[in-house]
């Protein structure tokens, strides 16, 4: 006789895991399908390291933090509730492991990496833009946003999320979410324009 955890796995694994949806991969990580762990994890794992390359501003730091997220999912995956979509809870995870990463850096001091990327004070703005390509100088102006307003930009245009799903994934109610896009979008424009 079979019993109703084997035929549930059997079944989980029986779904093609390219044409799944991510409620039914997390299911299946559940149940321990590593498979389903490859697929969620190549579906998710580049916007999330742009994510939170974006709020580290360190790509090994981002790379690390990729496979805390991935070590997380596949550890709480029996315990999504399914109150948001997959990315949302993905990407509210990395957040967390970001904000707290960078905490525990504050006192690193500057390295040469990260001192040789630093932009020349000395250049005018006509001899940086000659060097910079829009995307660039774009990239640049969303890197000077407050780390506030950087990640509603970031979540809403780059990784297309509602203003609910960004409030989920921060934390903060959704009045809040739509009062700092209008600000981050004005500073936005400052800046662009003063590039």
């Amino acid at each position: 006789m079979i019993s109703a955890n084997t035929r549930t796995a059997a079944v989980l694994r029986s779904q093609p895991t390219a044409k799944a949806s991510d409620e039914s991969l997390v299911q299946r990580i559940a149940a321990g399908d590593q498979l389903a762990m490859r697929a969620l994890f190549a579906r998710h794992h580049v916007r999330l390291y742009r994510f939170l390359a974006r709020i580290v501003r360190d790509e090994t730091l981002a790379e690390d933090l990729v496979s805390d997220v991935f070590l997380d999912v596949w550890r709480q995956a029996a315990s999504f509730e399914a109150r948001s979509s997959v990315s949302t809870w993905i990407l509210a995870i990395g957040r967390y492991k970001a904000l707290s990463a960078r905490r525990r850096r504050r006192d690193v001091e500057l390295d040469d990496k990260m001192a040789s990327s630093l932009v020349d004070p000395a250049d005018s703005p006509e001899a940086a833009m000659q060097k910079k390509n829009t995307g660039e100088v774009l990239r640049q102006c969303v890197a000077g946003l407050s780390p506030a307003h950087g990640q509603i930009i970031d979540l809403v245009y780059y990784h297309e999320k509602s203003v609910s799903e960004v409030a989920e994934i921060l934390a903060i109610p959704e009045a809040t979410v739509k009062t700092r896009m209008f600000y981050a979008r004005k500073r936005l424009g400052d800046l662009v324009i003063a590039a």
